[in-house]
């Protein structure tokens, strides 16, 4: 049985909890239900002594908001991180491609033959003249892109299905695809119209959010060491807080 200062936590109120947790395993998930559920009672209980009233996390709030202060980071403490991690700030690269879609289901083998057809007879007019795909792909395309001529806009790695995404990869701004493209959702005529290098950001693009980031890195850290006070003056039963008492919400 769990106690913060002679105050039950329930085992039932932690099986609530634990939906808010998932983890690998029951155990982790109920380790960690039941931590949040002791930092939640000695936030709730400081506060109610402090007499911040209200609803629980508005009581919290006023609490924390009392008790920790976090700096801004200024423009230098930005720039050595953003340095540190440039890695994080790089556009990725884009390809603009235009297709059009015979669509058949991957699970019909007959339908799948007719499509495949039906785009390689359309990949000869367009390969004969590419400016052909548009007026063909509102015709014919299956895809809602039709209304735009098949033009899909620009496409960043992992948003397409692998197969498109390879095909695109092997094409050169203008290029139009050799070959009809298969994937789940049928055939596709692809032409590659431009492509976008991924790229560095600059300072200027980032520095709003790394300022954030910092200061939420602080405000956690900052939590974390007042919760701990709160913990070394209370009595707790039953079970024993870890350093991520103040992972996830404070209160649910």
């Amino acid at each position: 049985m769990i106690r913060v200062d002679g105050v039950e936590i329930p085992e039932r109120s932690i099986a609530a909890e634990m939906q808010h947790h998932p983890a690998a395993s029951r155990e982790a998930a109920y380790h960690a239900a039941a931590q949040a559920l002791v930092v939640r009672q000695l936030l709730l209980a400081e506060a109610a002594r402090r007499g911040f009233d209200g609803a629980e996390e508005e009581a919290v709030g006023r609490l924390l908001a009392a008790e920790i202060t976090v700096p801004e980071a200024d423009e230098a403490t930005c720039r050595r991180w953003f340095e540190a991690n440039r890695d994080r700030f790089r556009a990725p690269e884009a390809w603009h491609a235009q297709h059009l879609l015979i669509a058949a289901d991957p699970e019909d083998e007959a339908a799948r033959r007719a499509a495949e057809a039906e785009a390689t007879a359309l990949l000869a007019e367009v390969l004969a003249d590419p400016e052909r795909l548009a007026p063909l792909a509102r015709e014919r395309s299956a895809c809602p892109s039709r209304a735009q001529g098949g033009d899909l806009g620009l496409i960043e790695p992992g948003t397409t299905v692998p197969e498109f995404e390879a095909a695109l990869r092997a094409l050169a701004p203008g290029e139009v695809h050799p070959a009809p493209v298969a994937t789940r959702f049928g055939f596709h005529l692809l032409r590659l119209l431009r492509h976008e290098p991924g790229r560095d950001l600059p300072f200027e693009a980032v520095a709003p959010r790394i300022a954030a980031w910092l200061r939420e890195a602080s405000w956690r850290r900052a939590v974390h060491q007042y919760v701990g006070i709160l913990a070394g003056r209370a009595r707790i039963e039953g079970f024993a807080l870890d350093g991520a008492a103040t992972d996830g919400p404070l209160v649910q």
